[in-house]
């Protein structure tokens, strides 16, 4: 599709998508942030039980790629929208 042939439609759909990916990044910080406090909590409190304290570390790490999950694929489809279209186009 050519970007001067775009129509009220389009852009409308371009504004979706955009939403889309920003709700999706919240979506994965909201997530990071659960396992995060969940993870330091079981290792603060629990600190005497090892099992307790090593399924903390795994929900901290767990957390740190999630969010580096989130935020490459937040990155990439926001690469892709606007290879498709025109800063003109905003």
């Amino acid at each position: 599709m050519e970007n001067s042939k775009l129509i009220i439609r389009d852009h409308l759909a371009i504004d979706r998508t955009k939403l889309a990916n920003v709700r999706t990044i919240l979506s994965y910080s909201r997530t990071v942030i659960m396992l995060l406090a969940s993870g330091i909590t079981l290792i603060k409190v629990f600190n005497k039980d090892s099992f307790v304290v090593f399924l903390g570390i795994i929900l901290v790490t767990i957390a740190v790629v999630i969010g580096i999950i989130g935020l490459v694929s937040y990155k990439k489809v926001n690469k892709k929208i606007k290879s498709y279209y025109s800063p003109e186009e905003k």
